[in-house]
């Protein structure tokens, strides 16, 4: 049996060995970091290097980090926010962040100003990169004679793959997540801008200096940190413009023979790992589970959403019909993917192209 090919690092990288060799010495450690004793001490020096590291790689303060359970978590902060605010989400938004959408409301309606304005920064499902738009006069336009005071992007998808800073961002908060970078599942974070008033995300103890409670995970936050530093190297090292040369290679591939497929975003600025592209009326999770069984692990839609069978509310945001948004899968690569993994499942992916044609004649 031929081995299997991983073609899903946008749904979860593998575990990078730097982050299983922290997460190893860190389960040694027995103290509590808020606790002042030496094992105490021991256990906090595990979690203010992995912030540094971070913010290292975010191009934040290390005081701007805050640990979380992961980047869903670390969205729920517009839940708070959403007491005193009203949110507006960009349209292809993550579910994580379009969940707290209340631009509907009439408060979102009726304020100018006092808005919450929430985006990724690159998609998950597209690789589309979108840069925010530039503040005027300290706020963020949404439309006309309609204004945000605030910017959170999610950067998930972004950070590790294509520079970035949250310094000349202008947002006044980011999310993360350690998985996407080859860290462990589990942890992630918030950045918050120093001066930037927020509630506490979980209340209780005043862990993360008073905006996340509860005791540090510090196996996950050292995996994490060290899955930063990781993928900080490989961005100067050039590591993704060698991915995306493969991903030109798949495409071409996909192409040759299936003039027919649709490239979503083809020329658009993306992720340098990212291709989405549907065949029409050939449902994706078809496609996926057909894959699948041949030995390749690919996706329709996010992670998040790829188990549920509906269109793509992404595609269909950016004026696709169902034929088109139903029939949607993503390949996404990684590091790890080789130049003949793409050729084969290119290969593949045509033969049962064919199929689907023939039966659909």
């Amino acid at each position: 049996m031929a081995e299997r090919v991983y073609l899903d690092y946008n749904a979860t990288a593998p575990l990078r060995p730097e982050a299983r060799l922290a997460m190893l010495q860190a389960m040694d450690i027995v103290g509590n970091p808020a606790s002042v004793h030496k094992e105490g001490r021991a256990a906090k020096r595990i979690v203010e290097n992995a912030r540094r590291q971070v913010a290292e790689m975010v191009g934040c303060q290390p005081d701007e980090i805050i640990f979380t359970s992961g980047a869903t978590e670390a969205a729920s902060i517009l839940a708070e926010l959403a007491k005193t605010r009203a949110i507006v989400v960009q349209d292809t938004a993550h579910d994580a962040l379009w969940v707290h959408n209340s631009h509907q409301s009439d408060a979102a309606q009726d304020s100018d100003g006092d808005l919450v304005f929430a985006m990724g920064l690159a998609n998950s499902e597209t690789g589309i990169i979108t840069p925010p738009p530039d503040p005027e006069g300290g706020r963020w336009p949404l439309g006309v004679g309609r204004y945000a005071d605030w910017l959170l992007l999610d950067v998930t998808q972004a950070v590790g793959r294509i520079p970035f800073s949250f310094a000349w961002s202008g947002a006044q908060m980011a999310i993360l997540s350690a998985h996407k970078l080859g860290g462990p599942k589990g942890v992630g974070a918030l950045v918050v801008r120093r001066g930037t008033d927020i509630s506490p995300v979980l209340k209780g103890g005043g862990q993360e200096m008073g905006r996340r409670s509860g005791t540090e995970n510090i196996v996950g936050i050292s995996g994490f940190g060290a899955a930063a530093a990781a993928s900080s190297r490989d961005l100067a090292d050039g590591v993704w413009e060698n991915v995306a040369e493969i991903r030109k290679i798949l495409e071409s591939a996909l192409a040759d023979g299936s003039k027919d497929t649709i490239f979503v975003g083809y020329s658009s600025n993306r992720l340098p790992n990212t291709s989405c592209f549907a065949l029409p009326g050939w449902k994706g999770e078809t496609q996926v589970m057909q894959m699948d069984l041949a030995g390749y692990a690919v996706s329709a839609g996010s992670a998040c959403s790829s188990g549920k069978v509906k269109s793509s509310r992404v595609l269909a945001a950016m004026g696709y019909g169902p034929d088109v948004a139903g029939a949607a899968i993503r390949v996404s690569l990684g590091p790890g993917s080789q130049r003949e993994d793409v050729l084969r499942f290119a290969e593949v992916w045509r033969q049962k192209a064919a199929r689907y044609r023939a039966r659909a004649a």
